[in-house]
């Protein structure tokens, strides 16, 4: 059963400078909550009773918005205004944070996570992608396929050529219900194995942390979740899941803005 997930949220948030210098990409606008609500809305519907988010020292924001607000809830009902205390209300769940020191990282931050989740599968989210389901939750989707194989599972899209050299992309078998991965590659420059690319959902066993303890710095002195996952792959089976909702990536400005409109018409 996966009870446990991790926000890696501590990003510099490089693409979206210099707006990302005050404001944390994780809180980004979308109607009237920041991204991070829906990424939190989407691990509690998926059934995720704990929540593990990685911020940096420049992320109290995060912190301050799942902080319930006693002089904030006071004072609208002594305005009379009680029909706006529900405008407040958040997921429940229980949320911890832990601080990443040093910039290191996708791999290093979900490794700070690993006396969270103990000796349990648990998924992880990445706030970059927000998924708008067609039919269950993207993460659910992929705690379905762990549930019949008990393995680590990957969040899969099918990406144009020429956008496969932005993503981790991924060789496997294809079965009807899920990809048995071979192989992933960290943003092919030339001849991507498939037009499967990771988004950010993922499913994994406790080994990854073994994974992430021993492999090596990559690019930037970082380490990297897909050297890890190439990792996992030589002790166990790793499967992929092409999630069926729509994807968009708000690091992308154009692609926030389509989510901006989107879901500002659902608030209204």
């Amino acid at each position: 059963m996966v009870r446990k997930a991790i926000i890696p949220a501590a990003g510099y948030g490089t693409r979206s400078l210099p707006i990302t210098k005050v404001i944390p990409k994780e809180m980004f606008p979308l109607g009237l909550k920041p991204a991070i609500h829906y990424i939190v809305d989407e691990a509690v519907n998926s059934g995720i009773e704990q929540i593990l988010i990685i911020t940096s020292k420049s992320k109290d924001m995060i912190i301050d918005y799942f902080d319930y607000s006693l002089e904030l809830d006071t004072f609208l009902k002594s305005q009379n205004k009680e029909h706006l205390v529900k405008k407040l209300a958040l997921p429940k769940v229980k949320i911890l944070f832990i601080r990443q020191p040093y910039a290191r990282g996708l791999g290093d931050a979900i490794r700070l996570g690993k006396e969270f989740v103990g000796n349990e599968p648990f998924g992880v989210l990445l706030p970059d992608d927000i998924i708008i389901p067609s039919k269950q939750p993207a993460l659910k989707e992929l705690i379905d396929v762990h549930k019949e194989t008990h393995g680590s599972v990957i969040g899969l899209k099918q990406v144009d050529q020429d956008c496969l050299k932005d993503y981790g992309v991924i060789q496997g078998k294809y079965s009807p219900d899920f990809i048995k991965i071979e192989d992933i590659v960290e943003k092919p420059k030339t001849k991507p194995p498939s037009n499967l690319a990771v988004v950010g959902r993922y499913i994994f066993t406790p080994e990854i942390f073994q994974s992430l303890a021993t492999v090596k710095k990559g690019v930037g002195g970082e380490i990297q979740l897909t050297d890890a996952i190439k990792d996992l792959l030589a002790s166990e089976s790793v499967l992929g899941k092409v999630i069926s909702g729509d994807r968009y990536d708000i690091g992308k400005l154009d692609e926030y803005v389509q989510l901006m409109n989107i879901l500002s018409k659902d608030n209204n």
